[in-house]
């Protein structure tokens, strides 16, 4: 978000008050110019290796947001049947989607791959499965675990030995062995160590532990490092330094080609990195609330849209776009919800009253998508800047859309 001269924020010269004036509030925005940027920015990360760029759709499934990512070239990594036909929808063939799930009914892979999709197999027991049902007829990845912790809170952290994610990397004879017997045609090796990584060192580190594996593989074609690059949520946060991480794999990777004997794809499932830090949630001040221990802020909105902060405990920078140049004070930023749903403790502020819009940063990935109906609340619309002009994406919720499933009425 940038300001004008006189120091009100807008977005591609779309100010907050005109938005939330023309679709409501709250409001999810997405600034389709920075999902571009970071895009170019991966790319260019790994110039000179044939890298292929697999949006893990999960951060945010929007079709909108699908199809921008189609008209780009990146392709789509999906964990449900229901993201798989959303990718569809939005366009894309199913040789173009690979589907990772975790421990799901063998008949959710079935569906994948009788459709045309790759299929990362994360346990032994369906890596068994899939020789028996397919042997050789078709291709398959497989999800290593690494052994590996790495990530920004250990809820999301997937490479570790605790970890639900993938088949250990100690297992690699067991996973041999069920390979041969059954001549399963493995043309890929994943791994995704977690999310929110800084340091290049643990990527580094995960390459070089597949790369080994790797070599175990006859028929490969892919070797995917996963995703979890880190975005900037606090202002001067440290964050991934790209060119120096794309330097590093991209040296191990071409002198593993060599040494394999034929050139490989580069694969990255990037989800957060592409769209945190094109979103923004809208939300507008209810109360002001001056208390003996702390000053309230409520606002019309809850934990039912932006979970992460009561999840994770995770930080996003809030901007009071209505009094920028207020007097700074300290604030607790909290919902509507019948529960504790603080998004900010102690959070300095320009002066906040009722009516001011508060600006959520980096609400792009796992907001809408992981937003819920708790206490009968509608979830809120979605808008699409491209170009200067504010499409809407999704229309708010209704009282309609909260009973269309329930019988009996």
């Amino acid at each position: 978000m940038q300001r004008f001269e006189n120091n009100t924020y807008h977005l591609q010269g779309l100010t907050p008050e005109q938005l939330i004036e023309e679709f409501g509030s709250p409001l999810y925005v997405y600034n389709a110019a920075t999902i571009r940027n970071k895009v170019a920015e991966l790319q260019s990360a790994f110039e000179g290796v044939n890298l292929k760029i697999k949006y893990a759709c999960k951060a945010n499934t929007n079709l909108a947001i699908l199809k921008l990512m189609r008209e780009m070239g990146v392709e789509l990594d999906v964990v449900s049947p229901g993201e798989m036909e959303m990718g569809k929808i939005a366009g894309f063939e199913p040789s173009q989607i690979t589907f990772t799930p975790s421990g799901v009914p063998f008949w959710e892979v079935a569906q994948a791959v009788d459709a045309g999709a790759i299929v990362n197999i994360d346990s032994l027991p369906l890596l068994e499965w899939f020789g028996q049902t397919y042997g050789s007829s078709k291709p398959c990845m497989i999800r290593i675990k690494p052994n590996v912790a790495a990530g920004g809170n250990e809820k999301i952290m997937t490479a570790h030995a605790d970890s639900k994610f993938g088949i250990s990397v100690l297992l690699l004879t067991d996973i041999l062995n069920i390979v041969d017997q059954y001549q399963i045609k493995v043309i890929g090796l994943h791994q995704h160590t977690g999310s929110d990584i800084k340091d290049a060192a643990p990527f580094i580190q995960v390459a070089d532990i597949l790369l080994d594996a790797a070599r175990h593989f006859k028929d490969l074609e892919i070797i995917d490092l996963g995703g979890g690059f880190k975005v900037s949520y606090r202002p001067g946060d440290g964050i991934t330094d790209m060119q120096h991480l794309g330097a590093k794999i991209s040296d191990r990777f071409h002198k593993f080609c060599k040494e394999y004997g034929r050139p490989l794809q580069l694969w990255f499932e990037p989800g957060k990195f592409l769209v945190s830090e094109s979103g923004y949630l809208l939300t507008t001040v209810t109360v002001v609330k001056q208390d003996p221990a702390r000053n309230f802020v409520h606002i019309d909105s809850g934990l039912n849209h932006l979970i992460r902060p009561m999840m994770y405990g995770s930080y996003h920078h809030i901007i009071n776009t209505s009094n920028p140049e207020g007097e700074e004070k300290h604030y607790n930023v909290v919902g509507y919800i019948c529960e504790t749903d603080t998004f900010a403790t102690d959070r300095v502020l320009a002066e906040v009253r009722k009516g001011d819009i508060l600006a959520f940063m980096n609400a792009g990935a796992y907001g809408i998508t992981m937003s819920s109906n708790y206490n009968a609340r509608f979830r809120p619309a979605e808008v699409l800047i491209e170009e200067g002009q504010a499409r809407l994406i999704r229309r708010k919720e209704t009282l309609e859309d909260l009973l269309r499933t329930q019988e009996g009425l």
